[in-house]
């Protein structure tokens, strides 16, 4: 155990460069992280990208669009309330595509549903079985 005249504290390190650095695993009840959340993702104004943007993104980087590459995250680390905010970021991002994903399948079911009624009642003039208006 090292503490440097800068306060921190290294565990299993002799040059602890954070208030509290552990070379090792970390067992713990309860971890409080304060950050900055992501319901600016629900603002007004958010840019919500399309799933074709999307889609390119990931074909291009191989990872999700403001989420931090593989080899990114392998060289620097990433910090949990950071990995906690993206991942909140994506969950209401999805979020929002389910709603809108919902709101074409109801248009399409009605649109389907009326086409069925167009179609039944072509169906039954073109059998004579009603007359025409």
């Amino acid at each position: 155990m090292v503490f440097d005249s800068s306060g921190n504290l290294g565990l299993g390190t002799a040059d602890p460069s954070n208030k509290l650095e552990v070379n090792g695993t970390i067992r713990s009840k309860e971890v409080i992280v304060e950050t900055g959340w992501s319901d600016f993702v629900f603002e007004d104004g958010y840019e919500l990208r399309s799933l074709d943007e999307v889609e390119s993104h990931i074909a291009k980087h191989g990872h999700l669009p403001d989420v931090p590459s593989a080899s990114v995250v392998e060289s620097e680390g990433l910090s949990v309330g950071e990995a906690q905010k993206i991942m909140m970021q994506k969950i209401e991002e999805l979020t929002l595509y389910a709603i809108e994903q919902n709101k074409r399948i109801e248009s399409l079911a009605h649109e389907n549903q009326d086409l069925k009624k167009r179609l039944t009642r072509q169906e039954a003039l073109a059998a004579g079985s009603l007359s025409q208006p």
